[in-house]
């Protein structure tokens, strides 16, 4: 697997891109990105690709808008 690495030109504009893909994810999987992320991060859900990409969206986020 390689690693993407995307660079933005301002935090608002890797704020906006990461909760369009956090938005994706909600869309797919019918949940909200904290209840995703509070049963992944207690080991209740698999570690698929798409879980831990979600998971490092969120992260991600939280680094950007911390409040």
């Amino acid at each position: 697997m390689q690693r993407q690495i995307s660079k933005y030109d301002s935090p608002l504009d890797a704020l906006i891109a990461v909760t369009k893909r956090l938005s994706i994810f909600e869309g797919k999987y019918g949940r909200t990105t904290e209840d995703f992320f509070d049963k992944f991060s207690k080991g209740q859900m698999e570690d698929s690709i798409d879980f831990i990409e979600w998971a490092n969206d969120y992260q991600h986020y939280l680094a950007i808008f911390p409040g």
